[in-house]
């Protein structure tokens, strides 16, 4: 009588049985037994590539640096302060290395450098401001010579209230200006400084006892 085929034989090496009702795996599709069935038994190639890219999903270095949420597949050791970080911040003066070790000499000129730079533009700036005010000073005096010199009198006073020089008490027209008396050869005014104000008659022309105003 022939013999029947029947069921499949094991395909792991160390079994090799018989059974009439095999399994097929649905990782990598192999034939197994009862015993072997799931894909631990038999050592799944499908489950070592899944286990291994699990793995690699999960391993990952974050960078130390503060406030910096970046992570690299690989480690990024600093030699110095033997903390971990990520390409940008790989460098001592990138994340500030508190190793990180600055040539006294270069920082020294570098001071000197800054406090000359800064020592320069406060001298200059003095010294525009001094200029500025000699300058304003200068040229308010010149303004107020000019304003004396082509004062007209107020022609809206009453005629009675007039100005008179200080020297001979002649009565000053109002429709004169100071220049003409400071010009005058016989009894010049040299400056407004003692014009005499006072009231006088429409007749009057002089003012008398002058020197009691300049007691």
């Amino acid at each position: 009588m022939a013999e029947l085929d029947v069921g499949r034989h094991c395909q792991l090496e160390q079994c090799r049985q018989r059974d009439f009702l095999p399994f097929v795996c649905d990782g990598c599709s192999g034939v197994f037994c009862l015993e072997h069935r799931s894909r631990e038994s038999h050592s799944c190639p499908e489950v070592t590539v899944i286990e291994r890219l699990k793995s690699d999903t999960h391993t990952s270095y974050p960078c130390s640096f503060k406030d910096c949420a970046e992570r690299e597949l690989v480690p990024v050791m600093c030699p110095y302060c033997e903390k971990n970080f990520c390409l940008r911040h790989r460098h001592q003066s990138d994340h500030e290395c508190e190793e990180l070790e600055i040539p006294k000499s270069r920082m020294a000129a570098t001071q000197k450098l800054v406090k000359d730079i800064i020592d320069s533009k406060t001298g200059e700036t003095a010294s525009k401001r001094r200029k500025g005010a000699k300058n304003s000073e200068t040229a308010a005096k010149v303004a107020l010579m000019k304003l004396k010199m082509h004062a007209n009198g107020d022609k809206s006073l009453p005629q009675k209230l007039r100005l008179c020089h200080s020297t001979s008490g002649e009565a000053l027209p109002l429709d004169h200006i100071l220049e003409t008396w400071i010009a005058k050869e016989d009894c010049p005014l040299y400056n407004g400084g003692n014009i005499i104000l006072e009231y006088l008659n429409d007749e009057e022309q002089f003012l008398k006892n002058v020197d009691s105003y300049l007691e």
